[in-house]
């Protein structure tokens, strides 16, 4: 994935019954301990989803 994760399009939200920020795109769901956490892991995912296709 060459350009850069559009941020508005993933959607961060916090979660309820457990600490910490998760991120939705694309079939992808990462956890983080911050939103700027989870939203890196999300790079990281679509990359690794980008490979296998």
């Amino acid at each position: 994935m060459d350009k850069l994760l559009p941020r508005r399009k993933v959607k961060i939200f916090k979660m309820r019954n457990r600490s910490g920020y998760a991120a939705i795109y694309q079939n992808n769901l990462t956890e983080g301990r911050s939103a700027a956490q989870a939203f890196s892991r999300m790079i990281k995912a679509v990359k690794r989803r980008a490979k296998r296709k």
